[in-house]
């Protein structure tokens, strides 16, 4: 059990003192097989604690994720123990009304389908055996239905149908596909004419689904959830089971470009269309909850169409009247999503802060914010009664569960993953520290030691760049950027939120559009001046810089504007020519908001800050890396910086995953990755030390 001091302690970085004896410094193999907690779900009477843990197979390249239960009841303090049976994959669990059962999905039965298990029982019970994937679900209230959402064909009246269809086009011998609109692909997958939509079935005598569902999304030209990240919080029951709310983008031809959804309210047995609730406002309308009595319903919104990075705001409808007020106007930040405290008086949520990720308590009459959980990153959470749950991580630990009072008082140490291996390695110590940047504004930023670092030495530098670009590199253990992994390689690690960062306000993350190599390298220029200065052990003539997607794009455009700034450069999935990435991105809106316009309406915009104009001035050597399954940033852009780079004369090399996308995911492509980035810093800095 770890007290609230103790916690407190943990939260607070600082450069501590090196070890009496090195210890195993911290690799990419460590960090790609370690277990990873999430989705903390407690029971309605807040008793019992539900956690997700994925586990690595590494030899097998694959990940499982299974469930943990713990009784916060109990006596002892002794951990979770496993709940769902060993090898069987699940996701997304959720206890019944009455705490006695959990329900998850899991393709244990050769697709994806609903399963529950009841507390105490040994096997699961598969509820639905339907002709394709469930998505996500979410129980109703009563917990005598459930709402599904499929892909499929709209056209087609029946889950049997899609399915039908499918098995045609794997069978035909033509693969070609006609288009006559975007989207074409989107993220990662090509278009084939399916949606996202939302059904609901009831649950028979048995306490399986029972019969077709009905599609309660009917005549909705849009995904539900959104692709390809959208999930269960796009859509909510309301309390008396008889409709739901879901947030949904309607765009027809317009789907490219638009970032207008709407929440519509769907009854289950009425016949009659969605009603649009939100109608009045272009821009995005998302994360819909009711509250108790359902006369109200919470969401978030946007208020500028086609920014995806615009400010969430918390917001209040009175179903009855239709009007909808802002809870909080006053608070500068971006609420991640919307759980309601058990009186109905206060949401809590999360939201980046200047390099922290905090759980907040938001006041819904008065609007005030209070920080119920400060430092580092809290991801998931949950709320019962007087009950919290959430994970918590930061620059030194991975995600553990913790339970404290709804307050955040007296929070205790659920999960212990990973503390064995974790407690013969090196982290490198870290630090937070300020700047002024452009325009003399105050810019933040972190330092890493390396591991085993010994006072006195100085130490080549890794220089991250996040993505974004209205991210943020803060106080969190990230799965593929991780600062640790070049600590443990021997760098100290330098990362700053430069303007157009998120948590410092809208105006600051704002700042960054249509001047995508202005502000933003000013900072970084004056950020690792300023690290320097202060930090003795940053040897700045043996620092690389490096970054993915923005960050990569930033890396191309500090060759050929800051050319002499770093020993060599790491290129992930970045832009090398921002005009043509406003042609052949899936996402337009992202491409014209941050430019100003189309590539046609301001071509001028495009070229202001295109790295493809400054090739002529490249010297330091790049690694480029790209995915081939990418489709925000086109494999293309990675291999026309290759050959930029090659074709000058520039020492490079060209790392392409034929079977990644954005992102790489794969626990053996992620170690090549790391590996190769290292090898690369290490080939460039080395030197006398």
């Amino acid at each position: 059990m770890i007290l609230r001091p103790l916690l407190t302690a943990l939260l607070v970085p600082v450069l501590l003192a090196p070890a009496a004896h090195a210890a195993k410094p911290f690799d990419a193999r460590e960090l790609v097989t370690l277990e990873r907690v999430n989705s903390p779900t407690l029971s309605p009477d807040g008793r019992r604690l539900v956690v997700a843990v994925r586990q690595v197979d590494f030899a097998a390249d694959k990940a499982s994720t299974g469930l943990w239960i713990e009784d916060l009841f109990a006596r002892d303090a002794a951990p979770p123990v496993r709940f769902t049976p060993e090898g069987m994959n699940v996701n997304s669990p959720a206890f019944s009304a009455d705490g006695r059962e959990v329900y998850f999905l899991s393709a244990k039965s050769g697709s994806m389908q609903l399963w529950k298990q009841a507390v105490g029982a040994a096997e699961p019970v598969q509820l639905t055996d339907f002709p394709v994937d469930v998505g996500s679900y979410q129980l109703s209230p009563k917990g005598d239905a459930v709402a599904l959402s499929f892909e499929v064909f709209t056209d087609c009246g029946t889950l049997a149908c899609t399915k039908e269809r499918l098995d045609a086009q794997a069978a035909s011998k033509a693969t070609g596909r006609l288009h006559d609109k975007l989207f074409v692909r989107h993220w990662d997958t090509w278009a084939d004419g399916r949606r996202n939509q939302l059904f609901v079935a009831r649950f028979g005598d048995d306490g399986k689904a029972a019969g077709e569902p009905v599609r309660v999304s009917a005549g909705i030209d849009g995904d539900v959830p959104s692709k390809p990240f959208g999930d269960a919080h796009d859509y909510a029951w309301a309390p008396d089971g008889q409709s739901l709310v879901f947030s949904v983008r309607i765009a027809g031809r317009t789907e490219a470009w638009s970032t207008n959804f709407d929440l519509y309210r769907a009854w289950v047995n009425a016949r009659r269309a969605p009603q649009n609730l939100t109608a009045a406002n272009p821009a995005m309308d998302a994360g819909p909850v009711f509250s108790a009595d359902g006369k109200t319903l919470y969401y978030r919104a946007m208020k500028r169409p086609g920014f995806e990075a615009d400010r969430l705001a918390l917001m209040a409808m009175d179903l009855r009247s239709g009007k909808a007020r802002e809870i909080a106007p006053g608070w500068d930040r971006s609420a991640d999503g919307i759980v309601l405290s058990a009186d109905g008086k206060a949401i809590y949520t999360t939201a980046y802060d200047v390099g922290t990720h905090p759980l907040f308590k938001v006041d819904i009459a008065s609007g005030n914010v209070a920080k119920v959980v400060a430092g580092g990153t809290v991801g998931g959470f949950d709320l019962r009664g007087d009950t919290l749950a959430y994970t918590h991580e930061n620059l030194t630990s991975p995600a553990q569960a913790f339970v404290a009072r709804a307050d955040g008082s007296a929070a205790r140490q659920v999960t212990r993953n990973n503390e064995e291996r974790l407690a013969g390695l090196a982290f490198g110590d870290y630090e937070q520290f300020s700047f002024k940047g452009w325009n003399d504004e105050t810019v933040y930023g972190y330092v890493v030691k390396p591991a085993n670092y010994e006072e006195g030495k100085q130490y080549p530098v890794a220089f991250l760049i996040h993505g974004g670009p209205q991210g943020s590199f803060g106080n969190n253990f990230h799965y593929r950027w991780n600062p640790q992994t070049y600590a443990g390689a021997g760098f100290a690690v330098v990362m700053i939120d430069f303007h157009g960062s998120t948590g410092y306000g809208q105006a600051f993350t704002d700042s960054i559009s249509q001047d995508w190599g202005g502000k933003p390298l000013e900072d970084l220029q004056k950020g690792w001046a300023a690290a320097q200065e202060k930090y003795s052990f940053l040897d700045g003539d043996r620092a690389c810089a490096l970054g993915g997607s923005y960050g990569g794009y930033m890396v191309a455009w500090i060759a050929g504007n800051w050319p002499d700034g770093f020993k060599c450069l790491v290129n992930h999935a970045g832009v090398f020519d921002t005009h043509m990435m406003g042609f052949n991105t899936e996402e337009l809106w992202f491409s014209e908001w941050e430019n100003g316009g189309t590539p046609v309406q301001v071509p001028q915009n495009y070229e202001r800050f295109n790295p493809r104009n400054h090739v002529a001035k490249w010297k330091a050597p790049m690694l480029v890396i790209h995915g081939q399954l990418d489709y925000r940033v086109l494999v293309e852009q990675g291999l026309a910086a290759f050959s930029a780079a090659q074709r000058q004369g520039i020492e490079s090399q060209l790392l392409v995953y034929p079977d990644e996308n954005h992102w790489i995911l794969k626990p053996n492509n992620s170690v090549l990755w790391h590996e190769t980035v290292n090898a690369w810093l290490k080939r460039w800095t080395a030197g006398q030390e």
